[in-house]
């Protein structure tokens, strides 16, 4: 059965059509079981897809007719968390607050400045003897006993709400493991012991035998939960800071406009914007909106959305995007698109759906999360029945197994890919790099081969004024203005190109009289006391002009003959230039190993001359645009992973059976849409960036999951041979999500 997918607003009616898409906000989640759980539950409907994502708190997901979002988030409910969907985007407040506290930082920060002022002390009483005054440990229970109630309050109310729906988080395992330590040491100091004047107490890094009766672990629990909480605010923070780039590209655009009303600006909000108005910009103002230039000329800073440093000059007829800025003089604008068809809007809506997709690897590290904790559970008691009953030693066993309980919660598992491609994403959406979702960055590491579309993408996809050659007796300039003279009269695209080229170099040219066109031969019409001619209407050329025309086409430019009062007398040559950057991106592709390829539907000739002039050596050239799409398939048979860089309606195909596409943002929507890669500036260099950018990427995730795995399986076996003291474990789990998050945040300097 074939269904329609439709993107569903809040407050919209559920689609009974097809399958509806959804984000839902996940409140309560502390770890990757956590997502785990929450997923799997969603994913048991009949029908349902979801995807939850721990790092950005959402799940994207997709649902049958006669399923409603309430059933979804009663689910969600159900399993221990809240669900509820997004508020409508308002517009903001002009005056906004630059950076708006975060209610679960504050609150982070709070219970760990309380808990660490409390903690600190415990430990260094039970760390240092010489500091053990008479009933020393009496002070230690009054200070651990807030640390351990209040400040770990969300750890245990969570692990509460877990076990009450029959399943086991990080929370369960932290929970267990520090109030077993403040448990035992209630027991032994008022049942055992422990409480009587004079006690001492020594630090150990690993386990060791001693009396039950007098040993007391205030320290162990005072400051787990300490680390803990210290790492869930640096990691609340870092993932804070990894979305800042999303949150800024979001808050770019303009919070209000001067529109055009009968003659006279008035402001409105941009929310109230429609397309076909008119709006004024003047110099250090955001355009408002996507639109055309229909009065002034300026020029525009897009580096906030393009990474282009340098300004463009636009005029009437000129595309302007919104949320740019004008530098130069004051514009008119006609508004062509508001609200989410903007550009900004779009490139918002795909690195978000990118932060929020999942690569295979995460999916994987999903898998283990869900299984972990209850695997670590079973160790724990595994690890204590085994040390009871080699050594007998109550309290041995308890320290071990307490150490294994703490070290083994896979929260940097969990935030390793997610972080990274927060990051990631956010900082190519900065640089004018849109990643579609997070299995491109898979596709980058196969890639060997990079086929290029000539025209509009290592070319400029318009015909340009190249050289002018003049017989002896006639001076080059004097061809070039009169040719542009009678060319500026016509619409044909080499006219256009000879009479742009020829008022560039030469200034105002004079007016043509009696111009005449010759159907498939050229023009003619008089300038001053000159009979002009342009195009094919000579029979005879001069030797050195003949020679000229015909080298001209050998290298695939469009040779045009000029002369007048019946004699030839020069011969311009107009081509697609290439752009001044090609040649440099085509060098960057090749230094990423990468082998290009020049893909066109233009004549050999020409194809060639490019290919020359940008150091490629292998060109497949006169395909239709039908035959793109083989060519690509050609070379993956011959066992190529290809990239396809393009931008036009019949790249659109191409792009989208390449194992991974490009799409030059200047491009085509088609193009756009089939494309894995969306490169926001017109300039191929940027290719070569997305590649890198998604290779370190990709590097960073596996990275972070190496760290992840290897930190679990290093340190397991330690904590239950008993080499590990349960706070050391809890400082070292806490600090191993902290390097993970702070390991990701390094994209934000990639250059």
């Amino acid at each position: 059965m074939t269904t329609t997918t439709t993107t569903r607003s809040p407050g919209d009616p559920a689609d009974t059509t097809g399958t509806s898409d959804v984000e839902l906000l996940i409140g309560g989640m502390t770890c990757a079981s956590c997502a785990a759980r929450v997923e799997k539950k969603l994913n048991r409907i009949d029908g349902v897809s979801a995807s939850v994502n721990y790092a950005t708190e959402k799940a994207h997901v997709s649902y049958p007719a006669g399923i409603e979002v309430a059933d979804l988030i009663a689910t969600v409910v159900r399993t221990g968390y809240t669900a509820e969907e997004p508020p409508p985007p308002r517009p903001a407040p002009e005056e906004a607050p630059e950076a708006a506290e975060d209610p679960e930082l504050a609150g982070y920060r709070q219970r760990l400045t309380v808990t660490a002022l409390l903690a600190v002390p415990v430990i260094l009483l039970s760390m240092i003897p010489a500091l053990q005054f008479a009933d020393w440990q009496w002070l230690a229970l009054t200070l651990a006993a807030p640390a351990v109630v209040w400040g770990g309050l969300p750890l245990h109310r969570a692990a509460w709400t877990n076990a009450r729906h029959g399943a086991a988080t990080m929370d369960t395992l932290v929970s267990i493991g520090t109030l077993a330590a403040f448990g035992w040491s209630l027991w032994a100091l008022f049942l055992g012991d422990a409480g009587m004047a004079g006690m001492k107490d020594e630090f150990r890094f690993t386990v060791s035998r001693a009396d039950g009766a007098s040993t007391i672990y205030l320290e162990v629990a005072a400051g787990v939960v300490a680390f803990v909480l210290l790492g869930r605010y640096l990691e609340a923070r870092s993932k804070r800071q990894a979305g800042a780039a999303l949150r800024a590209l979001m808050e770019l655009g303009a919070k209000d406009v001067a529109v055009l009303r009968d003659g006279r600006e008035v402001r409105i909000p941009v929310a109230d914007l429609a397309v076909g108005d008119r709006f004024v910009v003047r110099p250090g103002e955001k355009v408002a909106t996507d639109g055309t230039v229909v009065e002034g000329a300026s020029a525009v800073d897009a580096s906030m959305l393009t990474g282009e440093s340098v300004p463009v000059d636009v005029g009437v007829g000129s595309a302007v995007t919104g949320a740019t800025v004008n530098v130069g003089g004051r514009l008119v604008v006609a508004a062509a698109r508001v609200g989410a068809d903007t550009q900004l809007a779009r490139m918002a809506r795909l690195v978000e759906e990118a932060q929020n997709g999942k690569a295979e690897v995460q999916r994987l590290a999903d898998r283990i999360s869900a299984v972990f904790v209850p695997v670590v559970l079973v160790l724990t008691l595994v690890t204590a029945g085994v040390w009871l009953a080699v050594t007998g030693d109550t309290v041995a066993a308890f320290t071990a197994a307490v150490a294994v309980l703490i070290i083994a919660c896979p929260c940097a598992l969990g935030l390793a890919t997610p972080t990274a491609l927060l990051v990631g994403t956010g900082r190519g959406a900065q640089l004018g790099i849109l990643i579609k979702g997070p299995e491109v960055l898979e596709s980058t590491r196969r890639v060997d081969t990079v086929v290029l579309d000539k025209t509009g993408t290592v070319t400029t996809g318009r015909m340009t004024l190249r050289e002018v050659y003049a017989d002896g007796a006639t001076g080059a300039d004097e061809v070039l203005r009169l040719a542009g003279a009678v060319e500026h009269a016509s619409e044909h695209p080499v006219a256009r190109a000879i009479a742009a080229g020829a008022a560039e170099r030469l200034g105002e040219l004079p007016g043509v009289s009696g111009f005449e066109n010759v159907p498939g031969r050229g023009v003619r019409g008089r300038v001053g006391d000159r009979e002009v001619a342009v195009g094919r209407l000579f029979d005879t050329l001069p030797e050195e002009l003949a020679q000229a025309k015909e080298a001209a086409e050998r290298d695939g430019r469009t040779a045009v003959t000029v002369g007048w009062d019946g004699t030839a007398r020069g011969v311009v040559t107009v081509a697609d230039a290439v752009k001044e950057t090609s040649a440099e991106a085509v060098g960057a592709l090749r230094a990423l190993g990468l082998t290009p390829v020049l893909l066109t539907g233009d004549n050999r000739a020409v194809a060639e001359a490019v290919a020359r002039e940008v150091g490629i050596t292998e060109v497949v050239a006169e395909v239709l645009p039908g035959e793109k799409v083989d060519a690509v398939r050609r070379l993956q048979r011959e066992g190529r992973s290809v990239a396809m860089v393009g931008d036009g309606v019949n790249d659109a195909a191409a792009l989208a059976v390449a194992d991974l596409g490009l799409a030059m943002g200047t491009g085509t929507d088609a193009a756009i849409e089939a494309s894995d890669l969306t490169l926001v500036r017109g300039d191929l260099r940027v290719a070569a960036d997305a590649i890198r950018l998604a290779r370190r990427t990709l590097g960073t995730i596996r990275g972070n999951l190496v760290w992840a795995f290897g930190y679990n399986v290093a340190a397991l076996p330690l904590a239950a041979a008993g080499l590990l003291n349960p706070m050391i474990a809890g400082a070292a789990m806490a600090f191993s999500s902290v390097f993970v998050v702070t390991n990701s945040l390094r994209l934000r300097t990639f250059r």
